[in-house]
């Protein structure tokens, strides 16, 4: 049976794999009633591990170093106590492959190489090269399910990222080309880097060190 994390764990580490979040992302991310959210992030904040920002009328949150160090800490024993070190580990070295193709694709998508410039931006005018591109983006995100599946087995929380991989996919498709790459909506690479991120902070991996040849 998969393992359902406490919102302790649960809420500061959603900051952690967003980098930073309004308690409404998380009470809607988590499905967790918002409430509780507020309770576990005042009790982070009283404790040092998360911060809290204010900007725009907006609220966020985001871990501190003490929160992310704690968070690695709690997210190993979770891990050995489940049972799922064996599991998550198999699962990275399988997403690791599909990380660099991803990388690869993404390269594909935003230059157009030409004779005189090789960095040149890919200006979108060619839409069979485009359409190939985001065939290919279909394909990974298709080749990371089974990856994901594992994963959710073992800790419900992997669930985040389906979802949100298949709705930024679906958009991108039907010709919102912000939801390939755009750092302002949770697009396609910016799901990926998140559930990367996941990944590294449940097995403890500083990000960089997990793959030299990536």
């Amino acid at each position: 049976m998969s393992h359902h994390s406490g919102p302790d764990l649960l809420v500061p580490h959603t900051l952690r794999v967003l980098g930073h979040a309004s308690t409404g992302q998380v009470s809607s991310l988590r499905s967790l009633p918002a409430e509780v959210v507020e309770e576990a992030l005042e009790d982070a904040r009283a404790l040092g591990q998360v911060g809290r920002s204010a900007f725009g009328g907006s609220t966020t949150w985001h871990l501190t170093e003490l929160g992310r160090a704690k968070g690695e800490s709690a997210l190993s024993l979770e891990l050995d106590s489940v049972g799922g070190r064996a599991v998550v580990e198999e699962a990275h070295a399988a997403f690791l492959p599909l990380n660099r193709r991803i990388g690869t694709v993404m390269t594909q998508w935003q230059l157009r190489p030409t004779a005189t410039d090789p960095l040149a931006p890919n200006d979108h005018r060619d839409a069979a090269h485009d359409d190939a591109v985001m065939r290919r983006l279909g394909g990974l995100v298709e080749d990371l399910r089974p990856v994901l599946d594992r994963l959710t087995r073992v800790l419900q929380r992997f669930d985040l990222h389906q979802p949100r991989l298949d709705r930024a996919l679906h958009k991108a498709e039907r010709g919102s080309n912000s939801w390939v790459d755009s750092p302002d909506v949770p697009s396609l690479n910016i799901c990926w880097i998140q559930l990367h991120e996941d990944l590294l902070a449940t097995l403890g991996i500083e990000r960089g060190s997990d793959d030299p040849t990536g």
